[in-house]
């Protein structure tokens, strides 16, 4: 123990015999003893002490409480930084039980403190705490994520009535809220006895009230958003609203909330409550299964959310009900009180509602990118070349992408009509590549990343983590073998376009000056180049979100099914047509959004980036392979001789390694946190990484040439881009 936590102890000390009548300051320092004199902690504490039980109103009284809490967290100090050193050294809860010391051993002070606190729970309203706090609202995601920014920026006005705000003001760091949930039972019990006001016969216990009557709120919404149309349509019965669980959740509740507030028992609703719980948290699971299956809606999962929270709520406050003896209530008031004061802090963040309601829709897409990822990994020497072939006829139709670019440079439109021409002419040519199931380096990452994912989180026993190594070694090579197919084809067949039509034309595809701007550009030292190659990488990433997410749009709402009983289409083509038109755009809708959001990113961001005043630009190493080739082409001597080639190849290779890693990391980074992949696993995983690494390096980079067995079960049938 620590010297401070010595002195601490100290002041366990008590005095000789009752202390003498007086102020509630004199009577805790003569509980101490004449060394309480010179002890500014025990100063302090019957400083706090006197403030509280002597404030006028109720506002004063919310503050000195406020102080009295804080004094049993850090004592004297001003600074929550002592409190993390206390609770690393167990020293976190000294002050609190020298407190409850205190008021144990002083009747009279304990007296005191209970009339200020019935005070402040006569004059304020719980109900809000118990059936609303830390739950999300009615309104919907957007407006929810709309007001909690608000509330960040604007001051929220104080209002002592409402208990919700003692308790955002009580516990406002996670530190805080980490101290409070650590609290040992055995000390919490104390607390409980110490400060609950004795009842008062013949007048109902505030507390008693407020929380039957949070109680019903949250019956009340359960039963609202239960049975609201966005979800009982998705339920198994959807027309039948008596048979509904949440419906009979409502009744079984008001029964119980009914009974327990009388002062009977409650042990026969107890069972019937429980059982209805049980079924509305089955209809729950069910509706997330039709979700995932028939896609995922924001406003669905948000509604899913809000049930989820209300019945774990109700759940904690019926064990508060059923406790029968002193120290199960006191556990089971803990359990509540510490979900009320976590949920008091996660009421405020952004980043925890967008997180909670946005998992589903991740492992949507997750799920839609891993099994697309699995054509990009070659898993034998056979689909080895089928992966340099595929790749190389993306290089082929890269050369002709970056072309066509640079021949909309050379007109000298307005930024915006000039990206739009290079967002289309990259649209064209990635939609080029899905239909002739080509394959562009790029786009592998975000998709094999989904797959690794996929699979550390199906793969279990002592040996996932050796399999899934061997699965990126898989992944490094198929990504190694295209990347390079890409580059090298991309570069010959730029320079063969550029052989071609000087013949024709007699000039070569780029002027000297667009030229030069090419080889200035793609410098890692004199330009933007290696910002622009991991924006690219961020775009890449981007891309493959965007396309499951349309995907999962077009599934939620029927499209394929509409497309092929739409009744014109039926009439003028037939409806066997329609039917194969409806199971091709279901097959490749979410290649064409990954398609045409990434050519339009890509081609879009130097004229948004122009609008906003930033110097924005992308660096693909494909496309810029290919710009390099012809400007290579049309360059006289002085600029190999001057140093610019090697400048600009140099320039490439930080793109190879920055749009691949980028787009790799953030894609691996999101489906493992779709899938809450322990982080562990994660370390664990790397140092097998390094050690495989260093024993076999070329294993990284070549296939191996006996065929291995497929890690995720899954055999390659087709190479596509974007499926």
């Amino acid at each position: 123990m620590t010297d401070k936590s010595e002195a601490v102890s100290a002041d366990f000390c008590q005095g000789n015999g009752p202390p003498a009548a007086g102020s509630v300051r004199d009577q805790v320092l003569a509980f101490f003893g004449p060394s309480s004199t010179d002890n500014a902690t025990r100063q302090a504490l019957a400083a706090a002490l006197q403030d509280f039980v002597g404030a006028k109103t109720l506002g004063d009284r919310l503050d000195t409480w406020l102080r009295l809490i804080h004094w049993t967290r850090v004592g004297t100090s001003q600074s929550l930084h002592v409190l993390h050193a206390r609770m690393r050294w167990r020293e976190a809860y000294l002050y609190w039980e020298l407190l409850l010391d205190v008021l144990e051993g002083v009747p009279e002070v304990r007296q005191r403190v209970q009339e200020a606190v019935g005070l402040i729970l006569q004059e304020t309203d719980a109900v809000n705490l118990v059936g609303e706090a830390g739950l999300p609202c009615d309104r919907g995601l957007l407006v929810e994520v709309a007001n909690r920014i608000l509330h960040k920026v604007l001051p929220a006005v104080r209002n002592d009535r409402d208990l919700t705000h003692l308790l955002q003001r009580q516990y406002g760091s996670a530190v805080e809220v980490k101290w409070f949930a650590q609290l040992p039972p055995r000390l919490f019990s104390r607390i409980l006895a110490v400060l609950t006001p004795p009842s008062i016969p013949g007048r109902l216990n505030p507390l008693v009230r407020a929380f039957t009557d949070g109680f019903r709120l949250l019956a009340i919404r359960v039963q609202a958003q239960g049975l609201s149309d966005k979800l009982r349509a998705r339920s198994r019965r959807p027309s039948a609203i008596m048979e509904s669980p949440f419906y009979r959740l409502a009744c079984a509740s008001e029964q119980l909330a009914g009974r327990w507030q009388s002062g009977t028992g409650i042990d026969s609703l107890e069972a019937a409550w429980a059982e209805a719980a049980a079924e509305c948290q089955n209809e729950i699971r069910w509706i997330r299964r039709q979700l995932e299956v028939a896609g995922v809606s924001l406003d669905i999962v948000y509604g899913l959310e809000v049930l989820t929270h209300c019945l774990r709520r109700m759940e904690a406050m019926v064990e508060v009900m059923a406790s029968r003896d002193e120290a199960s209530h006191a556990r089971a008031v803990q359990a509540f009180l510490t979900a009320l004061v976590q949920a008091s802090l996660h009421e405020c963040s952004v980043g925890h509602l967008l997180e909670t309601n946005t998992r589903l829709l991740h492992r949507k897409i997750v799920d839609r990118s891993g099994a697309t990822g699995e054509h990009y990994i070659a898993q034998d020497r056979r689909e080895y070349r089928q992966i340099w072939v595929a790749a190389a006829g993306g290089g082929v139709l890269t050369a002709f992408t970056a072309a066509i670019k640079m021949s909309i440079f050379a007109l000298g439109l307005a930024p915006f009509l000039a990206g739009l021409g290079y967002g289309l002419n990259y649209a064209v040519s990635f939609l080029l590549m899905q239909t002739f199931h080509l394959i562009l380096a790029t786009k592998q990452p975000a998709m094999t990343a989904a797959t690794l994912a996929t699979i550390m989180r199906e793969q279990a026993g002592a040996a996932r983590l050796d399999e899934i190594v061997a699965f990126i070694k898989r992944i490094s090579y198929s990504q190694v073998a295209a990347a390079v197919s890409n580059v090298l084809v991309v570069s010959a067949s730029a320079y063969l376009l550029d052989t071609c039509w000087r013949a024709v034309t007699g000039s070569p595809i780029l002027d000297l000056h667009a030229a030069e701007h090419v080889y200035e550009t793609l410098s890692p030292v004199n330009s933007g180049t290696v910002i622009f190659a991991a924006l690219t990488g961020v775009t890449l990433w981007l891309s493959s979100l965007a396309g499951g997410w349309i995907e999962n749009w077009a599934v939620y709402h029927n499209v394929p099914q509409a497309l092929a009983e739409h009744s014109w289409g039926v009439r003028v083509f037939g409806g066997a047509r329609m039917i194969r038109w409806a199971d091709r755009f279901s097959h490749n809708i979410a290649g064409w959004g990954t398609n045409v959001s990434l050519g339009l990113m890509l081609g879009m961001t130097p004229a948004i980036g122009m609008f906003f005043g930033f110097p924005l630009d992308v660096r693909h190493v494909t496309l810029s392979s290919g710009m390099l080739a012809l400007a290579s082409a049309s360059l006289q001597a002085e600029w190999y001789r001057d140093g610019w080639f090697l400048y600009a190849t140099a320039g490439v290779a930080v793109m190879f390694v920055l749009n691949l890693g980028v787009s790799f990391f953030l894609s691996l980074h999101t489906a493992l946190r779709a899938y809450d992949f322990p982080r562990r696993d994660l370390v664990e995983l790397a140092g097998r990484l390094l050690r495989e690494f260093v024993r076999d390096p070329l294993g990284f980079i070549l296939p191996p040439r006996e065929p291995e067995a497929p890690v995720s079960g899954s055999t390659i049938t087709e190479k596509a881009v974007g499926e």
